[in-house]
């Protein structure tokens, strides 16, 4: 704790001396930027931000090239690697402290070679000043003071993407009072403030920014979308995509759990019918509910909530006898706490954590996952129900994972929150859920008569692009769509004409 505290610190020092030294040094050698062309700095592994991806790929197919800027890592969406106009420049990753160093000496060091890495990318490894620089917020601390030092040497314009408020991430570890929340809170309202433009992910988010920090330039809400290729999958894909993850499924408690398979015939899921004259899948009557929640394992997530709700499904189940389905819970993502709480996952369908070898889990099983890029929308588009445990840090921001469910026609039971209902629509494309007997309940109700549940059935419509239209309550689109509605003026008003390409 003293070491992340002791972290914050040396940041908004070595930062504010660094900007103050690069200002006084490059000043008056500002140089005029290079028009469409663009980077995106991510302070992260770019393969794990995907509204960053998604920006850089409309970038790109807007004919501006594109720089994305991050630490490499999960690899990026398969459209991202193949358009035209994008160049990847990554960030070296952080030094391991040296042994036998203390803090004061290591932690600066890993401080100012993060800065200088980022400075090195915006200052020189980009030929020419990209016209606009797109830098997700948080985190805050250093980008938004380097974002705004380069803005001022090299001209370019800073489009600060408001996915969170750092401060308030910070505040779940150190409390809202602590001095360290307060000068984080600072650095980002003070960088912050002034920008080309801003974008949010929420209304709410707009609203609190405008009216608590006095945002200056433009200003508008780009709400999270699914790319274009994020569909229901077919029994096709599903099957295929069983196929690939079987060996994966291979675990002792899964053995008894799951209907036997025949690949690639048959798998848990999906069947090619022996009898048949169409060699196309089907999905299997006798197959398990699949539940999918992606969580980052994070505080802002209690996990908790979910490893009750099982626990009191398996008893419902079992009281039901037969007329409620099995469930596999599959969650992936990857995060700090994914161990801890898979090792109570392991004590409970074992019998050992709760009561001895009679109670062990019998219609429920949770394995965790982390699948390539390809493979998530599949998976999520082959899911029956997703469950969403986000809670927001600063109840301003939305689930990008509800946003990638809904993208491929899953409805959800989301954990109610402040600005929720702004993507959830509690009824309509999901159900809201305030405690973990909630969540049970909701589970139970949605999977009667499953895999022919009505109210299952009713919720999955919402997402039928024919009933949605002239629908006031509950409108989807695509991120492409959105993005072309929303952040193509604001980047190509004061581009000249003879600059544009056709059409434009």
């Amino acid at each position: 704790m003293l070491a992340d505290q002791m972290d914050t610190l040396l940041k908004v020092f070595v930062v504010t001396a660094l900007v103050v030294i690069i200002w006084r040094t490059f000043r008056g050698t500002r140089t005029t930027p290079s028009l469409r062309s663009a980077a995106v700095l991510v302070l992260g592994d770019v393969g794990r931000s995907p509204r960053m991806m998604y920006h850089a790929e409309s970038l790109a197919e807007n004919g501006f090239e594109t720089f994305v800027i991050g630490n490499r890592g999960s690899k990026p969406v398969p459209s991202l690697m193949s358009i035209p106009h994008v160049h990847f420049l990554y960030l070296p990753n952080a030094p391991k402290p040296i042994p036998g160093i203390p803090f004061v000496v290591n932690g600066p060091w890993k401080v100012l070679r993060q800065v200088v890495s980022i400075l090195n990318v915006l200052l020189f490894r980009i030929p020419r000043p990209p016209e606009f620089i797109v830098v997700q917020n948080p985190p805050s601390i250093p980008t938004l003071a380097l974002v705004w030092i380069v803005s001022l040497i090299r001209g370019s314009k800073v489009i600060i993407d408001w996915h969170n408020l750092g401060y308030s991430i910070l505040a779940l570890k150190l409390g809202d009072q602590h001095f360290l929340v307060k000068i984080a809170k600072w650095f980002e309202s003070y960088f912050g403030r002034v920008a080309y433009a801003h974008l949010f992910v929420t209304n709410a988010m707009h609203d609190y920014l405008v009216r608590e920090w006095s945002l200056k330039g433009q200003k508008a809400v780009l709400h999270d979308r699914p790319p274009s290729h994020f569909h229901r999958a077919s029994p096709s894909e599903m099957h295929e995509l069983s196929m690939r993850l079987e060996p994966t499924l291979t675990m002792k408690s899964l053995q008894s759990f799951l209907p036997n398979s025949d690949p690639p015939h048959s798998t848990a899921f999906t069947q090619i019918p022996p009898s048949s004259t169409d060699p196309n899948p089907t999905q299997r009557s006798d197959r398990p509910a699949l539940l999918v929640s992606s969580t980052s394992w994070t505080p802002d997530e209690d996990f908790s909530i979910l490893l009750e709700a099982l626990q009191l499904y398996e008893v419902k189940a079992r009281e039901a006898r037969g007329a409620l389905p099995k469930v596999l819970m599959v969650v992936t993502g990857k995060g700090p706490e994914r161990e801890k709480y898979m090792w109570e996952v392991e004590k409970l369908q074992s019998g050992k954590g709760s009561g001895g070898d009679e109670s062990a889990w019998e219609w429920v099983r949770c394995v965790s996952m982390w699948l390539e890029p390809e493979d998530y929308p599949v998976l999520l588009g082959s899911a029956d129900l997703g469950i969403s445990l986000h809670s927001s840090s600063s109840a301003l921001d939305l689930p990008m994972k509800v946003v990638d469910m809904f993208g491929c026609g899953l409805p959800v039971c989301a954990l109610n929150f402040a600005c929720l209902d702004e993507l959830v629509k509690d009824g309509v494309n999901g159900l809201v859920f305030d405690n973990a007997e909630q969540l049970a309940n909701q589970m139970q109700y949605l999977l009667q008569s499953f895999p022919r549940s009505s109210t299952l059935a009713g919720l999955s419509a919402a997402f039928n692009t024919e009933t949605q239209s002239g629908t006031a309550e509950w409108q989807w689109g695509t991120w492409q769509q959105n993005w072309n509605l929303v952040m193509r003026p604001l980047l190509l008003s004061d581009v000249s004409a003879d600059m544009m390409g056709p059409g434009e």
